[in-house]
């Protein structure tokens, strides 16, 4: 004889509606929580970044002394830049830096991170810590004791020379040293980062690869050019596009250490864009932001193409 099943009671009937709306409330919320969490990063990323970056292509394209309307002028400030001397003139002053700066860094900062990667190194510790101290110095500080040290006349570079007879050099003051000197202060503030970087690019090649060279009879200098340089590839053109970035946008070193002279020979692109700013020329300031951005932007993109061609 078989038992029928016991008929629900009119309770559960009413609870199993409920019961729906309860689960169904749960999963809305799983759903939505992951949005919850990052919407306070969107809110600041909205708010400092995406509007402000609308707001300078609009700008870009008026003419603004920071009060009252602004008059739409077109395409008339970029125009103005791109015919412009002093314009091509501070690109032409970075790209210089460039190439005082970028190429002996690398150089520079594949040995150090060679030897900082010695096992048999003492103090090693020590030596990281003593190369990244200069990049963690407030800048405006360290431009101060340029100044003082280069300095002209009373300067202690200019001192020290004298000992062997040379006489003073015009650091500061001459077309032809101030550039080098800029170059020589952006070297001993940011080398130790790009070791760093590098370093941590050492790191993650695989040992067994060195030793396999060992056994072949591959020399130091051989291992380094055919085995270390060709693995930190990715690396060093991170810490190209980085430091591409840092010397175009270069203000406060020759802000406070040559003022953009002498006769407009540091003035860099990022100092040129300020003296936009202090003439409350906002809507010419604007265009010559986008432009450094393009230019960047296709200098990066210069570059990655140049890996993937590698690769």
């Amino acid at each position: 004889m078989t038992t029928l099943p016991a008929t629900r009671s009119a309770a559960d009937r009413a609870a199993e509606p409920r019961r729906g709306r309860r689960h169904g409330g749960t999963r809305l919320r799983r759903r939505l929580a992951p949005y919850v969490f990052v919407a306070p990063f969107l809110a600041v990323f909205l708010a400092f970044s995406v509007y402000p970056l609308f707001f300078t292509a609009r700008l870009s394209f008026t003419n603004w002394r920071g009060t009252g309307a602004a008059e739409w002028v077109g395409w008339d400030n970029y125009t103005y830049l791109l015919s412009s001397p002093a314009f091509w003139g501070s690109l032409g002053n970075s790209a210089a830096l460039w190439l005082l700066i970028v190429p002996v860094q690398i150089v520079l900062g594949i040995l150090v991170a060679v030897l900082l990667n010695n096992a048999k190194l003492k103090l090693r510790g020590l030596y990281r810590v003593a190369f990244i101290v200069p990049f963690v110095t407030p800048l405006v500080a360290v431009a101060q004791i340029w100044v003082v040290l280069f300095d002209g006349r009373y300067g202690a570079v200019n001192a020290f020379l004298g000992l062997f007879g040379i006489p003073e050099i015009g650091w500061l003051t001459t077309s032809a040293w101030a550039k080098p000197t800029l170059a020589l202060l952006f070297l001993w503030k940011t080398t130790g980062f790009i070791v760093i970087i590098l370093l941590s690019g050492l790191q993650s090649i695989n040992g067994a690869i060195y030793e396999a060279a060992e056994l072949d009879g591959a020399s130091k200098f051989r291992q380094l050019w055919s085995i270390t340089v060709p693995l930190l590839r990715r690396t060093v053109m991170f810490a190209v596009v980085l430091q591409t970035l840092a010397v175009f946008q270069m203000f406060a070193e020759p802000f406070v250490v040559t003022q953009g002279g002498p006769y407009n020979s540091t003035t860099t692109a990022g100092y040129y864009l300020y003296n936009h700013i202090t003439r409350a020329d906002l809507g010419t300031g604007a265009a010559n932001s986008f432009l450094l951005v393009v230019l960047v932007m296709a200098l990066s993109l210069g570059f990655v193409r140049l890996l993937r061609a590698k690769d």
